[in-house]
């Protein structure tokens, strides 16, 4: 079965060099965007298993990664 990781650089391919540069400047904005990866990967590997975590868990984790994503694109916007 494939599954589609969702890499921050992925998900916001404009703001590469913003990605890295605040990365390396903020450690909020590192601990937040390596808890996005985190918890990304733990999905990936979840629906990759065949026995898988049953619906609610996967909702909370894609709900988690969510909340982080949005929270990486307001650090992001902010400091532009």
């Amino acid at each position: 079965m494939h599954v589609d990781h969702h890499p921050l650089i992925t998900e916001f391919p404009e703001l590469r060099d913003r990605l890295h540069t605040l990365k390396a400047a903020s450690a909020y904005f590192a601990n937040l965007a390596d808890q996005y990866e985190e918890v990304d990967k733990h999905i990936c590997r979840a629906e990759a298993s065949p026995e898988g975590y049953d619906d609610g868990h996967m909702h909370e984790l894609k709900a988690r990664r969510l909340h982080l994503k949005d929270e990486v694109f307001k650090a992001l916007s902010k400091e532009a």
